[in-house]
């Protein structure tokens, strides 16, 4: 099965990690059946996560957002970078 979709990667990480729909409902402040929600593949039952959400899990999975998202099969973090860089 190809992980492909934001449902599936966020399901497939979760239990990667050994973490139940309830744990990660904790760290995130919200309920065991709104992870069920961005979890679900079904349209009809799916809701989208927030940025917050993601950025959260990326912390906490120490994996990149874009992993999250599906935008690069690399789940490395990007390494941060200096302000300095900035100006």
């Amino acid at each position: 099965m190809q992980i492909n979709t934001i449902p599936l990667i966020l399901k497939y990480v979760r239990k990667q990690n050994g973490y139940s729909q309830s744990q990660i409902a904790e760290i995130l402040k919200t309920t065991q059946q709104q992870i069920w929600k961005y979890e679900n593949e079904n349209p009809k039952y799916n809701q989208e996560i927030p940025v917050r959400h993601i950025v959260t899990l990326a912390k906490f999975y120490n994996v990149s957002a874009d992993y999250l998202l599906g935008l690069t099969d690399v789940s490395k973090p990007y390494p941060r970078a200096n302000p300095e860089t900035f100006d």
